[in-house]
């Protein structure tokens, strides 16, 4: 009886609705003579009633306890919400508890739904429909572009007889360490890999930046690999790019690998040194078709006083066409780091750092014109920043206070003008951002995009990094950092003469964020020594 108790959450009586149900009437009689409690439970209630003679004297009896209420008793729809509502790592265990838990468990109801919360899984595997379009559709478009119909059928995943849980426990949960970004080991190169839940897929999509010059154009993306149920409970990881095996390249073959990367021919190239570029990068790159090796990277985490909204940016980089850098801060500095870079700077390394604590103050749009006056600020900032530094080693404290941008200060020496931000740089930069300040590039500076932004919020001292190939020789040189908008900045490279933009990565990337800012800090470091 003390079982049926549990189970049923009535306690002691002779009424257990469990084993009338069960029994007949010889049986309910023989049954009413029995104990109504067994030893086990005659325990259980010792040890949990009051001692006599609290709360009622010494004759009083012990205190009725409060109805209980069992998980058993309620309706199975109520407990397909709750387990629902469960993470799915611990319906297993749940399933464990009774056989009842056990059997609701196998609702696909529940599946779903942490297949649809956890995933992003929104597709109907009983109608094969994924918004609007048929999974026949989506399977030739993600699974096998050049797949022909007649065998369309044969190798078609099995989603009628496929449920929800096998696709959260065989594919999701199983795989879910490598959904995020990451970085492919190719080379100088590198990339940007984003694993996702695509459907009813994982698929690792390389994102690669628009067609040079265009940086404002919307990111390209194709598959590199993609992980799927063929059979029930059964996974298949399958290469979608590149060759199966040794090949050799042709003339063809390059063609169309240029028409997908550069959006040219290259006849339309008439740079040589552009060609040779690019032809090396094809060579490099088709050595990495057949086995590649990441490095998980994250997005950089987000303060309140950052600048603008930390993240990742297209940029311009000359003959060497269009890159991805993560812009990130820390504190009174910003690191722009390449995620896909040359054989100038590989993947990896700081492109340029930008010291928050130092604004310049840009003149008037004739002066600007002439790059001998920008290039004097810049290097009365950089020594003003060696100073400091200098000062800094022989006091041994922190660094020294920023001081006021030297268009206001006048020249070395010159008393500060009217109006100069007594304050400095660094309460410069925590100002309201200024918008509708003038801003041409210098005659003599060059820029892959001449389709820049005329206007300006606020410019900062800044280093860019420069080498020769193979990053031989590397060394800082000193530029110009210059914020548009939000999702828009330059740099002007004094040493080279010339102009990069950058343009915001418009995307939503999922499963991201490191787990700590230690986290973000270490995979900096570790990106960067693998190509120092």
């Amino acid at each position: 009886m003390a079982v049926c108790a549990r189970l049923c959450g009535v306690g002691p009586a002779r009424g257990c609705r469990r084993r009338q149900q069960r029994r007949g009437p010889a049986e309910t009689a023989a049954a009413d003579s029995e104990p109504d409690t067994d030893p086990e439970e005659e325990r259980i209630e010792a040890g949990s009633a009051p001692p006599s003679g609290t709360g009622g004297g010494p004759c009083a009896g012990p205190s009725p306890s409060p109805p209980r209420c069992s998980l058993l008793e309620l309706p199975p729809e109520l407990l397909v919400e709750i387990f629902a509502s469960l993470p799915g790592t611990d319906l297993p265990s749940l399933a464990q508890v009774c056989t009842k838990f056990r059997r609701i468990l196998h609702t696909d109801t529940i599946w779903r739904r942490r297949c649809r919360e956890e995933y992003g899984v929104c597709e109907n595997l009983r109608k094969l429909e994924i918004t609007g379009v048929s999974c026949r559709d989506v399977y030739a478009k993600r699974i096998n572009p050049r797949v022909k119909s007649g065998r369309f059928m044969r190798i078609l995943p099995d989603y009628e007889h496929m449920g929800y849980r096998d696709v959260y426990t065989c594919l999701l949960h199983r795989y879910r360490h490598i959904l995020g970004l990451w970085q492919p080991d190719i080379g100088p190169y590198g990339g940007l890999l984003n694993v996702v839940v695509d459907g009813l897929f994982i698929i690792g999509w390389m994102y690669l930046p628009p067609h040079d010059p265009h940086v404002d154009d919307p990111m390209r993306f194709k598959p590199l690999f993609r992980v799927h149920l063929m059979e029930r409970k059964s996974a298949t990881v399958e290469c979608m790019y590149g060759h199966k095996g040794p090949h050799n390249g042709h003339i063809q073959e390059f063609r169309t690998w240029l028409r997908e990367e550069w959006g040219r021919t290259l006849e339309d190239i008439f740079h040589e040194h552009m060609q040779e570029l690019i032809l090396m990068k094809f060579i490099y790159t088709s050595q990495y078709d057949n086995c590649l090796t990441y490095r998980r990277i994250y997005l950089p985490p987000s303060r309140p006083d950052d600048l603008i909204k930390p993240g990742l940016f297209k940029g311009t980089y000359g003959s060497h066409g269009l890159e991805i850098v993560m812009l990130s801060f820390h504190g009174r500095c910003a690191r722009g780091t390449k995620i896909t870079g040359d054989p100038n700077i590989p993947a990896g390394q700081q492109t340029v750092e930008i010291d928050l604590r130092h604004r310049i103050q840009l003149p008037d749009v004739e002066n600007l014109r002439n790059f001998n006056e920008l290039s004097r600020l810049v290097l009365e900032v950089r020594e003003q920043v060696r100073q400091e530094q200098q000062q800094q080693q022989q006091d041994g404290e922190g660094p020294a206070p920023p001081q006021e941008p030297l268009s206001a200060r006048g020249p070395p020496g010159a008393p500060a003008e009217e109006g100069g931000d007594p304050r400095g740089g660094a309460a410069a930069a925590e100002q309201p951002a200024q918008s509708g300040q003038p801003f041409v590039l210098p005659v003599g500076v060059s820029s892959r995009n001449e389709d820049y932004p005329r206007t300006c919020r606020m410019c900062f001292y800044g280093t860019g990094l420069i080498a020769g190939h193979g990053f031989t020789s590397p060394e800082r040189t000193p530029g110009v950092f210059v914020l548009f908008d939000e999702d828009r900045f330059g740099f002007v490279w004094l040493e080279l003469k010339s102009f990069s933009l950058y343009s915001r990565v418009q995307a939503t990337f999922r499963n991201a964020d490191a787990p700590s800012p230690q986290a973000f800090e270490e995979m900096l470091k570790n990106i960067q020594s693998l190509t120092s």
